[in-house]
């Protein structure tokens, strides 16, 4: 049986809004709650690290429903540049 387990996070794709998301299953034996398992590898030849691979766990699903765009934040610094002007 599918349960869902909803919350609100803020994406980022296109533009930054609030959605509503699922989560992984926090009693899932092979995740522990985490949604997806990692694993590391390194190069074949020198035995490094290279990255990481991330494996999602079938307990979590990456649908998200966005809900509601959020508002541009207006830009702190003057279009101009910046003045070399001393403060006083």
């Amino acid at each position: 049986m599918l349960r869902l387990r909803l919350r609100f996070k803020v994406i980022g794709c296109p533009r930054r809004a609030l959605a509503l998301v699922d989560t992984a299953d926090p009693d899932c034996p092979a995740c522990q709650g985490a949604g997806g398992i990692t694993h590391d590898y390194g190069h074949p030849d020198t035995g490094e690290y290279e990255g990481t691979h991330y494996e999602l766990c079938p307990c979590s699903t990456t649908w998200a429903l966005p809900l509601l765009p959020l508002p541009r934040w207006f830009r702190r610094t003057p279009l101009s540049g910046y003045s070399s002007e001393p403060p006083f």
